[in-house]
């Protein structure tokens, strides 16, 4: 796994020759991996999932108006559509596969991190609603993982990280609280395996056409 220190020198060697927009997106996500990986040192997993998933939010997010933000999830799924595109070396895929085949099932297992269980649990829905898309959408993660298809797996698995979030930035769960550690370790750990892959495929693939950075205006040359 690459580290900030590696990816950031990188990125110094070859940044000159990239458009604005995708240079200050890739200076973003580094700088909050680097912070990631300061909270691990200091042991707080709460910290390090945030700033792990602020990096993620830095790399997709791209400059967009009003009536698109609400469609946040399929912004990071056509980014993972084209990184998996990219990644000739199937790192992806090594990391879902290889490394954490037994937190991500532990992940996906768990009914604390499927948005439609608090639904049906503050009423929106009735009370056995989740149960059915919850049971489809482990099968479908376990016969994407079967098939080698890392975009749906990664799409799945992070739409659970998704609500976990959720829970940790609009206040829903306890600072070091414990009812979470395990859903908690088990995304971090993973997310921390998955973002450098992510910036490096970018930062490979700089010269491509991306789309502008989110809050940045293009300065002429």
């Amino acid at each position: 796994m690459k580290t900030f220190k590696q990816l950031k020198a990188y990125q110094r060697g070859y940044r000159d020759g990239w458009a604005q927009g995708i240079n200050l997106r890739v200076h973003r996500a580094l700088s909050w991996l680097q912070k990631a990986e300061k909270e691990r040192e200091n042991n707080d997993l709460d910290g390090e999932f945030i700033a792990l998933w602020i990096s993620f939010n830095a790399a997709y997010a791209n400059d967009y108006d009003n009536e698109i933000r609400s469609g946040e999830r399929d912004t990071f799924q056509q980014f993972i559509n084209r990184l998996v595109t990219y990644d000739k070396d199937r790192e992806l895929y090594n990391v879902i596969w290889t490394h954490y085949p037994a937190a991500i099932r532990s992940f996906m297992n768990n009914e604390y991190v499927f948005q439609p269980y608090w639904d049906s649990v503050n009423g929106r829905t009735d009370a056995d609603a989740w149960k059915e898309p919850f049971e489809k959408a482990k099968h479908r993660a376990n016969q994407a993982l079967a098939q080698q298809d890392i975009a749906v797996s990664l799409s799945i698995l992070l739409d659970r990280m998704y609500t976990l979030r959720n829970q940790l930035v609009h206040g829903g769960a306890t600072y070091g609280g414990s009812l979470n550690r395990k859903q908690l370790k088990n995304a971090t750990e993973i997310l921390g395996q998955i973002i450098p892959i992510m910036i490096k495929l970018m930062m490979k693939n700089a010269h491509d056409l991306w789309a502008p950075a989110i809050y940045f205006r293009e300065q002429p040359e």
